[in-house]
C-alpha cells in the first residue's frame, strides 16, 4: 500500500516519536478491513515504537483503529482507511500521540488544555477533500491535549448508513455530542473560539491595547502574505488581521500554473505562505474581520474597525480581503446549502456516488469540476447562462467526449427544489424560448465565479461596479494612505502569482507613502529612524 520510498520518508518521521504508541484495531474479513491492516502492520515495522492490537469483536464502526499511548488518556481514532489527502493526518496523529510537539502557538494549546466539559467530536470525511484534514488535524491535536475531548475521524464513503441516516450531504461536516457543531473548514483557532466563548471578548481587548502600526495588511491570502514580508523586510512595525490566513488558496485543489513549482495543493501553499510571513516580525492577528474603514486624520492614522468591537490603527494600509465563490442567488439555494447545494466538487462530489447532479457554469471551474463529477456520478447537467460555454477548448472537448453529461446553454436557474431535508431537483428557464424546465437530481454545485470581499468598504473606498476596490497602476486606492492587492481589486487575470505581485508592489508603494509624509509622534520604526 505505502511505496519503498514513502515507507523510508515515513520511518524517518516516526524517528520522532519519544513514546510508545497503541494501536487497537476493529477489523472483519471484508477488503477493507485488510487494506488498513496492510497499513497498520507496515506502520508497526516501520518503529519498534508502534504496537498492534487486532479485534474482530463486531465494533459499532468496522474497519477502524485508535491510537493511545500508556500512561496517557487520548481518545483519537479512525474509522475507515486514512488515505489520499487525510494520510498526513494520520502521521500527524501518529507523531502526536508519541509525544512530538505539535507547531500550533503555545496560547492556542494552552486555550485547549484549559477546556472544561465533555467533547466527543465525529468528523465525516472524503478522501478527496482538501478541507477537510485541517478539520481532523486540529481535533486530532485537541484529543490529544485534553482528555476530555474525544475525536473520531470517519470516511463518508466507507459508511454509507450513517451518511443516509444523518442525511450527511457536505464534508466536512462535524458532530459535538451527537449534534451538528459545524460544516466546512475549521482550523483549531476556530474551533476553540466556538467552544470557549469567552475568547472572542478576550480578542478584542488585547487588539485595542495594540500599538499603531506602519504598515497594516488586511487579508492573509497570497496578497497579503506578499505585502507583509515585503514591508516587514523594510524594517518597519508591520501587521496582518485576517479571518484566515491563506484566503481562498485554502479551498484550492491543484495548482500547476506556479511558476517554478511544477504542481502543490492550496492548502499545502497557504501553510507556506504563513510559514513564510512568520519568518519575520510581523503581528498576525488570526480570525480578525474588518467592519468598516475610518481614513486618517489629524493624528495621520488609519483606523479598521474589526466585527468584535476593536481597532487598529496604522499609518498605512493594504486591503488584500480576496474573494469569495459568487451564489445563484436563488429560492432554495440558502435552504438546501449543504444539503445537496455545494461550491466544491472536490469535496463534496464522493457523496453523491450515482447520484445525478448538475454543475451551474460554463467557464473553466464549471467544466473541470463537471469533468471530475462525471466519473463519480450516474449523470452530470451543465447549466450555462450565455448561449456557449467560456471554458478553454481542451476542457470542452474533453466534457463532450463524456458519455454521461448533458449541456445545456442558454439557462437561466430560476429555482432549487427540495423536500424540506434534501434537494431533488432544480428549476431553469430557457432564455431564447422563454420556457421553464425542471430537471431532478440530488446535487448542485456552484461554479459562476468570485465576488470581492469589499461590501464593508463601500462608503469609505471607491469600488467599481463589481465592487472590486479601484486602484491605480502602484496599488493606491482613493483614499491617501490606504492600497490594494489581489482579487478584491480592478486588476485584470485573478491569478494566485498575480495577486503576490500585486501584494508586493502595493507594499512597496506604502513604504514610499511613509518616506514622503510626515509622522506622527506614536509611530513605529519609521519615526525612530526618522
Amino acid at each position: 500500500m505505502l511505496d519503498a520510498n514513502l515507507q523510508s520518508q515515513l520511518k524517518i518521521y516516526l524517528e520522532r516519536v519519544t513514546r510508545p504508541i497503541q494501536i487497537t484495531a476493529h477489523a472483519d474479513d471484508g477488503a477493507k478491513s485488510q487494506e488498513m491492516l496492510e497499513l497498520l502492520e507496515t506502520l508497526v515495522g516501520l518503529s519498534s515504537q508502534i504496537s498492534l492490537d487486532v479485534r474482530r469483536d463486531g465494533a459499532e464502526r468496522t474497519p477502524s483503529f485508535a491510537l493511545t499511548t500508556p500512561g496517557q488518556d487520548i481518545h483519537l481514532a479512525f474509522a475507515g482507511l486514512p488515505m489520499g489527502h487525510e494520510f498526513t493526518s494520520l502521521v500527524l496523529a501518529l507523531l502526536q500521540v508519541g509525544g512530538h510537539p505539535s507547531k500550533a502557538t503555545a496560547e492556542v494549546i494552552e486555550q485547549v488544555q484549559g477546556l472544561e466539559g465533555e467533547f466527543r467530536f465525529e468528523t465525516y470525511f472524503s478522501l478527496s477533500c482538501q478541507n477537510c484534514p485541517d478539520v481532523v488535524q486540529a481535533l486530532n491535536l485537541a484529543a490529544v491535549l485534553n482528555p476530555r475531548i474525544q475525536h473520531v475521524a470517519i470516511d463518508g464513503a466507507l459508511f454509507p448508513a450513517e451518511v443516509e441516516a444523518r442525511q450527511i450531504m457536505s464534508v466536512p461536516t462535524v458532530y459535538l455530542n451527537g449534534e451538528v457543531f459545524d460544516q466546512g473548514r475549521m482550523s483549531l483557532e476556530q474551533i476553540v473560539a466556538k467552544l470557549d466563548t469567552g475568547s472572542a471578548k478576550r480578542d478584542a481587548a488585547k487588539i485595542a491595547a495594540k500599538a499603531p502600526y506602519d504598515v497594516l495588511v488586511i487579508g492573509g491570502g497570497p496578497a497579503g502574505a506578499a505585502a507583509a514580508i515585503y514591508a516587514a523586510r523594510k524594517g518597519i512595525r508591520t501587521g496582518v488581521a485576517a479571518e484566515r490566513f491563506g484566503g481562498q488558496v485554502l479551498d484550492t485543489m491543484a495548482i500547476e500554473n506556479f511558476v517554478s513549482v511544477k504542481e502543490t495543493e492550496g492548502p499545502k501553499l497557504a501553510m507556506a505562505l504563513e510559514q513564510h510571513v512568520r519568518e519575520y516580525d510581523v503581528d498576525i492577528m488570526n480570525l480578525q474581520r474588518a467592519s468598516a474603514l475610518v481614513p486618517a486624520g489629524d493624528d495621520g492614522l488609519v483606523e479598521i474597525k474589526l466585527e468584535n468591537g476593536a481597532s487598529l490603527k496604522s499609518r498605512s494600509v493594504i486591503l488584500s480581503t480576496g474573494a469569495r465563490w459568487r451564489q445563484m442567488n436563488v429560492p432554495g439555494e440558502d435552504q438546501y446549502r449543504n444539503k445537496g447545494v455545494a461550491y466544491c466538487p472536490h469535496c463534496d462530489g464522493p457523496l453523491f456516488k450515482g447520484k445525478r447532479v448538475a454543475v451551474i457554469g460554463g467557464g473553466n471551474s464549471g467544466v473541470e469540476a463537471a469533468i471530475d463529477l462525471a466519473g463519480l456520478v450516474t449523470h452530470v447537467t451543465l447549466l450555462e447562462f450565455d448561449d456557449k460555454l467560456r471554458a478553454d477548448d481542451v476542457l470542452q472537448k474533453k466534457l463532450r467526449s463524456l458519455g454521461n453529461v448533458t449541456i445545456i446553454t442558454g439557462a437561466l436557474t430560476q429555482e432549487v427544489l427540495g423536500d424540506g431535508q434534501k434537494v431533488n431537483g432544480l428549476v431553469y428557464k430557457d432564455r431564447v424560448g422563454g420556457d421553464a424546465h425542471r430537471v431532478e437530481l440530488e446535487g448542485v454545485f456552484v461554479q459562476i465565479g468570485l465576488l470581492p470581499n469589499t461590501e464593508w468598504l463601500k462608503d469609505s473606498v471607491a469600488l467599481s461596479p463589481r465592487g472590486e476596490v479601484v486602484i491605480d497602476d502602484r496599488g493606491q486606492t482613493s483614499v491617501p494612505g490606504v492600497f490594494a492587492a489581489g482579487d478584491c481589486t480592478t486588476v485584470p487575470y485573478k491569478q494566485i502569482i498575480i495577486a503576490m505581485g500585486a501584494g508586493s508592489t502595493a507594499a512597496l508603494s506604502a513604504f514610499d507613502h511613509l518616506i514622503r509624509t510626515n509622522v506622527p509622534k506614536s509611530s513605529g520604526a519609521v519615526a525612530e529612524a526618522a
